[in-house]
């Protein structure tokens, strides 16, 4: 929960906190966030492979988790003013919670992957994890602005930093005193820098992953447009935490459905059946428009039902192809490329989808019929295509690769 919880208010709240509340100039904004971005990017292939040589998996995320309490602490009360010092704080800051956020997430998630060599445990362990991940994700989206009353989410963030804190100590005490250790062996050879990109030698995950990025990119531009496409296409800004909060919900909630379906049927298939739910789902979007809230409530349940599948299946099927041989080697490695294919997404999202909409003439608060069925349509046409593609990438996938019972 306290991982998910962290992501949130980084990618979406910080930004405007610094730019309008602090007032740094938002062109150093920029450049300064763009930069961390990608050296953040960079060092997950690096952790990962590092991670790999260490004894404990656990002492790892014990040296992350007070990191991540100060960083995130100090990124939302900063204690200096001015543009020039404010944004040193911030790069300092942030350098700090990415390095603690990429090392705890990546060892956590190889963690959950050692656990167990059981295919249906492996998804049972995923769907946990991401189903409190989506928990912490709702909590993180209303919390600031609950902390802040008349303030709103300027003066709740610092609060919420300092709640965050405490609640990340409890729940990391939780899992380091109370969850079992995985059998594991270290990698005692000695590091080289081209150990990072070793898995990608591997056709088996190479397909895996080329499945979960197209998948993800899918899944990320509605992620990147959704704000603007509640405002503008369905005008009803006012119940963007509602929506979202739909999406989560059902995404938590069907979690368990997609465990006993791939129990069932197998992983490869019932994630073909989450995306193939997805693009039914949510194709809809692309065709609604003013006031048509309760037709885009209902796809909001829906693809977030099938979320649940996009989520916990496709690191357990990961699992699966590290151990296919009987062991698993090198699990920080490839889930460090795994997390740097997720952040990715993201930036490739916001690369596909904005300029996109710039070239069909949208701008932020548009009226024009045109302007609006084209956010319609990149918000909710394009991601399906792009599903379309991830389900033919995943049967290739599956045509290379036999999955353990």
């Amino acid at each position: 929960m306290p991982l998910a919880m962290a992501a949130l208010p980084l990618y979406v709240h910080l930004p405007k906190f610094y730019g309008d509340h602090l007032g740094v100039p938002l062109a150093a904004l920029g450049v300064l966030l763009l930069a961390l971005r990608l050296a953040d990017g960079v060092l997950d292939p690096l952790l990962g492979a590092w991670s790999d040589r260490a004894r404990s998996r656990k002492r790892l995320i014990a040296l992350a988790v007070p990191l991540l309490a100060i960083g995130m602490t100090a990124l939302f009360a900063p204690q200096v003013e001015g543009g020039a010092a404010l944004l040193a704080w911030l790069g300092g800051a942030l350098a700090v919670v990415y390095l603690a956020f990429s090392l705890a997430t990546i060892n956590h998630n190889a963690w959950g992957a050692e656990l167990s060599f059981d295919a249906v445990e492996r998804t049972r362990i995923t769907a946990v994890r991401e189903g409190l991940a989506l928990v912490g994700v709702v909590i993180a989206s209303v919390a600031p602005a609950l902390m802040g009353g008349e303030g709103g989410e300027v003066r709740g963030l610092p609060r919420f930093a300092f709640a965050y804190a405490l609640f990340l100590f409890v729940c990391a005490a939780i899992t380091l005193g109370a969850a079992p250790v995985a059998p594991r062996s270290p990698d005692l050879r000695r590091f080289r820098f081209a150990d990072m990109a070793a898995p990608l030698a591997e056709p088996t995950f190479r397909r895996l992953l080329a499945a979960f990025m197209a998948n993800g990119i899918a899944s990320a531009i509605p992620a990147t447009l959704v704000l603007f496409y509640i405002a503008d296409v369905l005008r009803a800004e006012a119940r963007q935490g509602l929506f979202l909060a739909l999406y989560f919900i059902a995404g938590a909630a069907g979690m368990p459905l997609w465990v006993k379906l791939s129990a069932q049927i197998g992983k490869v298939r019932a994630w073909g059946v989450a995306m193939v739910v997805a693009i039914a789902a949510f194709v809809w979007a692309a065709f609604l428009g003013a006031g048509d809230t309760t037709a885009f409530a209902v796809v909001c349940v829906l693809s977030g039902l099938a979320l649940g599948g996009d989520l916990a299946l496709p690191p357990s099927l990961l699992a699966d192809v590290i151990g296919r041989d009987g062991r698993l080697h090198s699990t920080g490695t490839f889930f460090g490329l795994w997390t740097l294919a997720t952040k990715l997404n993201l930036a490739l999202a916001a690369g596909i989808a904005l300029p996109l909409l710039g070239y069909l003439g949208y701008a932020p608060g548009a009226r024009d019929p045109g302007a609006v069925h084209a956010l319609a349509l990149v918000y909710a046409a394009v991601p399906c295509v792009l599903k379309l593609g991830a389900v033919g990438l995943l049967y290739l996938f599956a045509q290379h690769f036999r999955e353990p019972r």
